[in-house]
């Protein structure tokens, strides 16, 4: 039978037109034979001639009707419920064609024969095309992987349909918490409890398991993976719901579930009067256009519909991509917004002033800056040419032309910095604070918060390579933590604080609980369905353990431990329950302004130790790891670390 059925598979499209025609011809003849013996209980009704030119009329008027009805149309793989109607409409004119049929042919056909030869005929048919569907959707006769699908709603009944139509995956079972649907028959599976998922997926074979639930929080589906993991599963999950209903995405689009769908928290719904409130019908520029945070900014501020938005980016390629990106949203959103990308580095005072005063800039979101810690570390100088002398050009512009807001997008590693990048995000804080005490029409904030998933440098992207590539995965201490949040919740929150901000204002985004780098160094190996293992060096390999080794190489240069998002414990809240504000260490602008004339001749100078004296001096509360001077530069031209040292802490005793 399975052959008969294989070859019939690979027929042309005609053939298998003509087959299906020999076949309800067939089924029709017997559904009528069937009819005659059940109302009659004998074969003596075969001999009269009247009786088979009834039954010949009658089956070629129901053929004809099913032609003309579309059901050889119909590919039998793919058919659905909506057949029935079709192979029901062809019973009727089945039944009515046989009763004609009879008195023109003057057959003794009992009038209760053609009632019941329509209901074998529509038994049969249909029967037949849903036993071959039922055959070629078996995975055990396709070259399709076992997949048990978690989510029993309208969302997985549309993944169920979609995957029996594709080409990849068949479906084995149906998972889900709601007890009033478990044990029932969705779309021809039963439906399960999720603790029978390691009974299913011992006795199906699937090693994979698709999350069917789009509206499913982050904290739900935290803990369904977790209660997974230790299967070597690989998890799978269908777009979130925003996605399907924008049109972005389709439900049968599948994509392995990351660890940037774990962290982070359930999103607050934003406040719409906020998010418009500097941006709606204004011209708002944002610095850092093309990074991880400027571009998602871009695109949240681009939603409130700004009169114009100018994006201003030192990278070429960065710069070109976010405008062809926000230019195409534009025109598939409405919006009359005109997206002007400037090329340009924020330490250029003439060119920022030339872009801000050109366009009448009126709100500044600043997300330019370095920000990748080992390699300011080893670039001080350009490092507090950028985040620094960048931070007072565009402050200085924004504040000689009158712009009516300007938000400093900063950072936690600027509380208590042990790293020069964080020492260089704080000295921002102080500008801004510092042009804030000053009679302006400029209103300037600070918004401070930790680790966004997917930004360039993230410990996630790095992990997702070393995975890969077979291992090992690195991480730098056993007991590292550090918070977490995703890209558009940061920018959102990020855009509301800004319209909070009255002067002054140093806010701190609630960053949720801070995750174990370790936890997720682990996490991120299961979900790849891989076994991960402890290992004393990176070297080491221990195939008999597990897949994947993790190893422990030591704390990087200017790396912290943990991170902290207030200097103080003083933090205040505001009418968003996720913006907090505190009230940090400020200094008058004068006395900045001399700290900040030094800095910069010390960095003409390239003179290090005095940097580092100067870093010190500001309220900071600068501690780093080491007094050894880590930029390459400056190791390339001196000999001995110990010189290093005891000219800084020299300096600093003076």
């Amino acid at each position: 039978m399975r052959n008969y059925i294989e070859h019939f598979s690979i027929l042309s499209r005609r053939n298998k037109i003509a087959l299906q025609i020999v076949l309800d011809s067939m089924l029709l003849a017997i559904s009528f034979l069937g009819a005659m013996l059940l109302r009659l209980e004998s074969l003596d009704f075969a001999g009269q001639p009247g009786i088979w030119g009834a039954l010949l009329s009658s089956i070629m008027a129901t053929l004809l009707a099913f032609w003309g009805l579309g059901l050889y149309r119909v590919v039998v793989r793919f058919i659905t419920g909506r057949v029935l109607i079709i192979i029901g409409k062809g019973a009727v004119v089945a039944a009515i064609s046989l009763f004609a049929a009879g008195l023109v042919f003057d057959a003794s056909i009992p009038r209760s024969v053609p009632i019941i030869f329509a209901v074998f005929a529509f038994l049969s048919v249909g029967g037949l095309r849903f036993a071959a569907r039922t055959y070629f959707r078996n995975p055990n006769h396709l070259n399709k992987r076992p997949v048990i699908i978690y989510g029993a709603g309208e969302a997985g009944l549309q993944l169920l349909n979609a995957l029996f139509h594709g080409q990849e995956f068949a479906p084995v079972a149906l998972v889900d918490d709601d007890p009033s649907l478990q044990n029932l028959g969705i779309g021809g599976l039963r439906v399960y409890s999720p603790d029978r998922i390691p009974r299913l997926v011992h006795e199906t074979g699937a090693r994979v398991i698709l999350l069917a639930i789009p509206s499913l929080g982050r904290v739900r589906r935290r803990e369904i993976v977790s209660a997974l993991e230790d299967l070597q599963l690989e998890i799978k999950t269908i777009p979130g719901m925003s996605d399907i209903i924008s049109g972005k995405a389709k439900i049968s689009e599948l994509r392995t579930v990351s660890a940037e769908d774990l962290l982070g928290r359930d999103p607050v719904a934003p406040d719409t009067e906020l998010l418009g409130r500097n941006i709606t019908g204004r011209v708002v520029m944002v610095s850092g256009a093309g990074g991880s945070i400027g571009s998602e900014l871009c695109r949240q501020i681009l939603t409130q519909n700004p009169s114009v938005l100018v994006l201003y980016d030192v990278s070429e390629f960065a710069l070109y991509a976010i405008e062809a990106e926000l230019s195409a949203t534009a025109v598939r959103l409405l919006h009359q917004t005109k997206v002007v990308p400037i090329l340009g580095s924020v330490q250029h005072s003439r060119r920022l002033e030339a872009a801000i005063k050109g366009f009448k800039v009126q709100t500044i979101y600043h997300a330019a800056a370095y920000k990748h810690v080992p390699l300011v570390e080893e670039n001080v100088v350009e490092g507090i040419r950028n985040n620094v002398f960048g931070t007072l050009a565009i402050t200085l512009a924004a504040q000689k032309l009158g712009v009516e807001n300007f938000i400093l997008i900063s950072t936690d590693k600027a509380v208590r910095p042990t790293n020069v990048m964080g020492a260089t995000k704080r000295i921002a804080e102080l500008i801004c604070q510092a042009h804030a005490q000053e009679a302006s029409s400029t209103v300037f904030s600070m918004v401070r918060f930790g680790n966004v998933l997917g930004s360039s440098g993230s410990v996630i992207p790095r992990f997702r390579a070393q995975i890969e590539a077979g291992g090992p995965v690195t991480v730098t201490h056993k007991d590292i933590n550090r918070y977490f949040m995703t890209i558009p919740e940061a920018a959102q929150l990020v855009i509301q604080a800004g319209a909070l901000g009255q002067g002054g204002d140093v806010f701190v985004l609630d960053m949720g609980d801070p995750v174990k780098i370790m936890d997720l160094a682990f996490s991120m190996v299961k979900l790849h369905g891989l076994i991960p293992y402890m290992v004393d060096h990176p070297d080491q390999v221990l195939p008999e353990k597990g897949d994947i080794p993790v190893c422990v190489t030591g704390l990087r240069k200017g790396e912290k431990l943990f991170e902290e998002l207030l200097i103080g414990n003083n933090p205040a809240p505001t009418k968003h329950p996720r913006i907090m504000t505190a009230s940090e260490v400020s200094l008058p602008r004068d006395a900045l302004m001399a700290v900040l004339d030094r800095l910069l001749q010390a960095c003409e100078a390239f003179d290090l130790p005095a940097i580092v004296i100067i870093l010190h001096e500001l309220p900071l509360e600068y501690a780093p790891s080491s007094t050894e001077i880590s930029d390459l530069l400056w190791r390339a031209d001196h000999d001995t670390d110990e010189q290093q040292s005891m000219a800084i802490e020299a300096g600093i005793r003076t």
